[in-house]
């Protein structure tokens, strides 16, 4: 087996692309609509859609502007080889960082979290290059 990808509903398909691709670095795969069926599919990743990389589904249903997250659902995490940076530049990027960058509670990782534009939260590890994860170089 081989994961593929996370499927998050979104509210505003254009907004959300442009959060995960001016904010966090990655890249539109590839798009398409469904007209008959009134949604609309983004496939995100990085380096390219590398095949051994998971990938981020966008669902935009037509109509439907926001979701209730329930209270089941965790977070996304990134591998980042520097979270204080990554966080710095998400900022300037007009991201929303909700917990900066510094060691996790009794630990020594280095994480932070920000929020996408519908409240899904997004966890930065940091890790040595080459020790996986990917984006916000």
């Amino acid at each position: 087996m081989k994961f593929l990808h996370t499927m998050l509903r979104v509210g505003n398909l254009q907004r959300s692309i442009d959060f995960y691709t001016q904010v966090l670095g990655m890249q539109l795969l590839r798009q398409s609509e469904n007209p008959e069926y009134k949604y609309s599919l983004a496939f995100l990743g990085f380096d390219g859609g590398n095949p051994g990389q998971a990938e981020i589904e966008l669902t935009y249903n037509w109509g439907t502007e926001s979701y209730d997250h329930g209270n089941a659902y965790g977070h996304i995490a990134l591998g980042v080889p520097d979270a204080y940076a990554a966080c710095e530049k998400i900022k300037a990027a007009g991201g929303n960082v909700t917990r900066e960058a510094g060691p996790v509670k009794g630990g020594t990782t280095v994480i932070a979290f920000v929020t996408d534009p519908d409240g899904y939260k997004i966890e930065l590890i940091q890790r040595a290059e080459g020790t996986g994860g990917a984006g916000l170089r």
